[in-house]
């Protein structure tokens, strides 16, 4: 008995062993596709100057579509935000700025009476504690203002990056690129700035547009992704630049 115990044991790791080996074989083959990927030939400056002469003759003012009171109530929003629809932000904070506007006010309210403000929007529990938590800091540390630096912004509870341009370029008109989703789309499916995370398309957008589009550039993107450039079905027989997209898969 002992020596067939020991057969089926080996016949077992041979067996499981072999099962192992083959989905790593399958995930190195499907991933060998990626890293042979066709680079899009690169945007030239005027081609760049072009497409934002169009923007800007489409729509020479762009708005951002979060609604706010104040650059307060800006940040807070933006940071509502998040992994969630700007409509759904502004029919959630258009009843709380009207009782809450200012870090103490906020406070005031307190997080249990926010979360019943917000409870309609993606994650409302964590981003109520953020709020409430921005708001002390805001009153602890700044004076109870906004501050004006990238680095001040980023040092609040809930907020990175993409909330400190954001609110730099719409609350003090600095000349900042905020990449979320659609930013990030358009750039890489144009072939205007690709970059494999939001930090590069950032740096990417920020080298290659005029410096007298910046201050509305993130609008003009966030626009046309939102509106044009779609996910899923991008309409590219309207797009005001499809002329100039390097897209391969275009349909015009």
């Amino acid at each position: 008995m002992a020596k067939i115990t020991r057969s089926i044991r080996s016949k077992s790791r041979s067996v499981t062993n072999s099962r192992v080996k083959r989905p790593r074989k399958q995930a190195a083959t499907k991933a060998a596709p990626a890293r042979g990927a066709k680079k899009l030939k690169p945007w030239t400056p005027d081609e760049v100057r072009e497409a934002f002469e169009r923007f800007r003759k489409a729509n020479p003012e762009p708005k951002g579509e979060l609604e706010h009171l104040n650059p307060f109530t800006l940040l807070v929003a933006v940071v509502l935000s998040a992994q969630a629809t700007d409509a759904g932000v502004n029919r959630a904070t258009r009843e709380l700025f009207a009782v809450a506007d200012t870090p103490q006010k906020m406070l005031d309210l307190g997080e249990e009476r926010l979360r019943e403000y917000i409870k309609t929007v993606g994650l409302y529990r964590t981003k109520a504690k953020n709020v409430i938590a921005l708001s002390a800091k805001l009153i602890r540390e700044f004076g109870g203002e906004v501050p004006r630096t990238r680095e001040g912004i980023e040092s609040l509870p809930g907020a990175g990056r993409k909330t400190a341009n954001v609110v730099l370029n719409m609350a003090f008109g600095e000349r900042t690129m905020a990449v979320d989703t659609h930013v990030f789309r358009v750039a890489n499916r144009t072939g205007l700035a690709p970059g494999k995370t939001p930090l590069e398309v950032e740096l990417g957008l920020e080298r290659v547009i005029p410096a007298e589009f910046m201050l509305h550039a993130h609008h003009w993107l966030i626009l046309h992704g939102r509106y044009t450039c779609l996910a899923r079905k991008p309409r590219c027989e309207v797009c005001l630049i499809n002329d100039l997209c390097r897209w391969p898969e275009k349909t015009v």
